[in-house]
């Protein structure tokens, strides 16, 4: 139905006749003389309609906002003084033959080029009306060509692209399965995928040897910017390969994606352990874009006579840390009150600070509400973190996991409120994870999820399981987990190890692993992958502020699609399929029986 999309015009086309389809963008009477502005997912273009053409004039000027369109007509460039250099198609114009209005449109809920003075909710409600931004249009081509990148860049290194069943069973991987109820099987549920982990280790045994697929997940957990309830995954396994072989290729491939794409050549990737990473940073993913660095004092503060500093300091679980901050001591009274809250979100009881004014002054030219009580070791303790003067100084004091929460999420505002930042683009690999994570009670649980190989032999592991480290490694790109993975767990000593070490039985685990255990007994190889968050590494390319503005249709942050009004509700007979009763708990509300 046409020659050319609105943005190919251009003055190469000058002379010629072109037939254009889209939505009216703009349309304006300029004294009998119609000229409509026409966008599709290329671009905009000016079209003039004059009364000579009769019947084309008509049309126009019944044409409103959204009317779709098919403009057929000769291009000529715009007259002098009116061209738009800084528009594609700015110098150029059509001269309307034939105007056919394909079909019209209500007044839309919002205009687009007003789309920042309405709700997030008014726009995901129209979310048809909202893709046809051009910002939209943008992220969602440039999410096209990042995948299209990754796919020729696997198949180039030998990887098959290979799907792996959506409909499985439940396994326990780290959060909620949805559950999809079976018609022919009365009582019993499938699980949708929250990664496809199992089936690419099957795909390992079956000797497939270099596997990837962009696949879609599915986790029934809180949400927040950077996680959804269906999420898409650029997951990746190969057999015979070591930490390095899967570092080295997936490295490769965001070099070569960062360059084919936006044209930017990343620097190298530092390696830091997890340790390290918590240390320093709070954190284990690090921006290291920002400057600042948490520093242990737990020795300054043993004998200080301030148990809020003193307690956690000779406490085998606590942790007291500092942030310096170079020239933060010009922060006001209120804005440490307001970071003061901010750090409360994760725990943490309040927020002590020192400002360095004149440290050649001692105690005199020091300002801070705690100073009164470490008078004794102020010295060692601004020797211990460099201060200057200018500088303020904070502290976590706490369990270990709060102050880390807490100090590390300042850390992060702060490199943005202050603007801090040293670079555009910081990755990192973090590695050597521990192998477990104790709850409150003690209980070990899995660090990443229960196939992740140790780096230590089955004697080992079961002699101090909570001291062992994982074969994990985890891509970092600006305080972003790009992805994570880990070689795997080939043999079924060391799966059924890891299993009594996390309290599953022989029954349980062949309950719900079964498929897998029984897989291992058959020659499976050496193996290993990590699997990319695509609409993470999407909404960082782009400069999104979430992920869901690199997803067609994405859910809010309730879980729910407000343009399809999902979840809804289903009819008894559907349920009666589904051999499903529901019990009404209150009015307006009810759940599975």
């Amino acid at each position: 139905m046409r020659s050319h999309y609105c943005g190919q015009l251009n003055e190469t086309l000058v002379d010629q006749t072109v037939t254009v389809c889209g939505w009216v963008h703009r349309r304006r009477d300029h004294g009998g003389v119609i000229f409509l502005d026409m966008r599709d997912r290329d671009g905009v273009a000016q079209f003039v309609v004059d009364p000579d053409t009769a019947e084309a004039f008509a049309n126009a000027d019944r044409a409103r906002s959204e009317f779709v369109l098919r403009i057929t007509g000769r291009v000529r460039l715009r007259p002098e003084g009116t061209q738009n250099p800084n528009m594609p198609t700015g110098m150029i114009e059509v001269l309307a033959k034939d105007v056919e209005v394909l079909n019209t449109a209500v007044t839309p809920p919002f205009q687009l080029d007003e789309h920042g003075k309405v709700g997030e909710e008014v726009r995901l409600k129209h979310r048809y009306i909202d893709l046809r931004r051009p910002d939209m249009i943008d992220k969602l081509r440039l999410r096209s060509r990042i995948s299209h990148t990754v796919r020729a860049f696997l198949e180039n290194q030998g990887f098959l692209d290979i799907e792996t069943p959506v409909l499985t069973r439940a396994t326990p991987e780290g959060a909620r399965d949805y559950l999809v109820p079976s018609r022919t099987h009365a009582g019993s549920f499938f699980a949708l995928p929250q990664s496809p982990q199992l089936f690419k280790q099957l795909l390992m045994v079956a000797g497939f040897d270099r596997y990837y697929q962009i696949a879609k997940c599915f986790r029934d957990e809180d949400l927040r910017a950077d996680r959804q309830p269906e999420f898409t995954q650029i997951d990746i396994e190969a057999s015979f390969v070591e930490e390095q072989d899967i570092m080295g290729i997936t490295e490769s491939m965001i070099r070569q994606l960062f360059k084919e794409v936006l044209d930017v050549e990343l620097a190298d990737f530092p390696r830091m352990t997890w340790q390290d990473a918590m240390d320093r940073f709070g954190s284990d993913k690090p921006d290291l874009r920002i400057p600042l660095e948490l520093t242990d004092v737990d020795d300054l503060m043993q004998q200080v006579d301030f148990k809020v500093f003193s307690g956690p300091a000779n406490a085998d679980d606590g942790r007291v840390a500092a942030l310096k901050v170079p020239g933060g001591a010009s922060l006001s009274r209120k804005e440490i009150d307001e970071y003061t809250k901010f750090v409360g979100i994760y725990g943490a009881k309040g927020l002590a600070w020192i400002k360095v004014n004149e440290r050649a002054k001692g105690l005199d030219g020091l300002q801070s509400p705690i100073v009164k009580f470490m008078e004794n070791i102020v010295e060692d303790l601004l020797d211990r973190v460099d201060a200057k003067d200018g500088d303020i100084i904070f502290f976590g004091a706490d369990k270990a996991r709060i102050v880390n929460e807490a100090i590390g999420a300042l850390r992060v505002k702060l490199g943005a409120d202050l603007e801090l930042y040293t670079q555009d683009w910081s990755p990192l690999w973090v590695v050597d994870f521990p192998m477990f994570e104790a709850d409150d009670n003690g209980r070990l649980s899995p660090l990443h999820h229960p196939f992740t190989a140790p780096s230590c032999s089955p004697e080992a592991l079961k002699d101090d399981p909570a001291s062992a480290l994982s074969r994990a490694y985890d891509m970092v790109l600006n305080g972003t987990e790009l992805g994570g993975g880990s070689i795997r767990i080939h043999d079924q000593t060391m799966q059924r190890t890891v299993f009594d070490i996390l309290g599953i039985s022989d029954a349980e685990a062949q309950e719900k692993f079964g498929f897998l255990l029984d897989a291992l007994q058959y020659g499976a190889p050496p193996h290993g992958g990590l699997a990319f968050g695509l609409d993470r590494l999407v909404m960082l390319m782009a400069g999104a502020k979430t992920i869901r503005e690199v997803i067609a249709f994405p859910k809010t942050q309730s879980a729910a699609c407000l343009m399809t009004d999902a979840p809804g509700e289903v009819s008894s007979e559907q349920l009666k399929d589904l051999n499903i009763r529901l019990r009404q708990k209150a009015k307006a509300d009810s759940t599975a029986e």
